[in-house]
């Protein structure tokens, strides 16, 4: 068994598992996809350490990029119950971890990122695991991806300060949108559901994750 072998095993069981996972095909995916491939060469080392990542830094105008905490990843994904045959829509991927965990889980994802170089590295790097029912696009991650869908499950690699309208709209009668959204100081990972055309909620478990890009709260101005 290799080192990074060992770290994942290791993060599944003292993390993953002791953070509440149960559902015995999100553990499974989670160690078997090397997170190592999907980090920055320089810290690699880092990548089963049990917080969000960055790998990506600040630039051009454009947001730091971050893979999510493992725990928190595991039981948004297992909260949103991926099926084998679910169409998935992963929004904001950065360098892909979460779309090859999703392509292990269901039919099919669509990934949207909207940093080119993201879209390239993670396109590159799903290619080279040999993950084919995953393709990631450049668009905005507010948007989603209407053409594709409707969905099964989308998920919000991210909190945000409320989930756009618009993605509420791409969720198949029956589907489940997962995120995280900031209430007051502290972040609730939620629960959407459409049925019968009408959406609900529930919140899950507190989870403190990055902002995703374009999701934060509009500014206020007092005078």
């Amino acid at each position: 068994m290799s080192e990074f072998d060992a770290a994942r095993q290791n993060m599944v069981e003292s993390q993953v598992m002791t953070s509440g996972v149960t559902d015995p095909r999100v553990l499974d995916a989670m160690a078997e996809i090397p997170r190592e491939r999907f980090v920055p060469e320089n810290k690699r080392s880092l990548a089963y350490l049990g917080d969000d990542l960055r790998v990506k830094d600040a630039a051009d105008g454009r947001a730091a990029r971050y893979l999510m905490d493992p725990r928190a990843l595991g039981k948004l994904v297992e909260l949103a119950e991926v099926k084998p045959s679910d169409l998935v829509l992963d929004i904001g991927p950065a360098t892909g971890y979460s779309t090859a965990l999703l392509a292990k889980l269901s039919d099919t994802v669509v990934a949207v990122e909207e940093d080119p170089a993201l879209v390239e590295q993670a396109s590159a790097e799903l290619q080279s695991l040999g993950v084919d029912n995953a393709a990631v696009i450049e668009g905005a991650l507010t948007e989603g991806s209407s053409k594709q869908g409707p969905f099964d499950v989308i998920f919000v690699n991210g909190a945000v300060s409320a989930v756009p309208e618009a993605l509420l709209k791409q969720l198949k009668d029956g589907g489940r949108l997962v995120t995280v959204v900031q209430v007051s100081s502290t972040g609730k990972a939620r629960i959407y559901t459409v049925n019968h055309g009408k959406v609900g909620y529930r919140d899950a478990f507190d989870a403190g994750i990055h902002v995703l890009p374009g999701f934060e709260a509009a500014e206020t101005f007092t005078f």
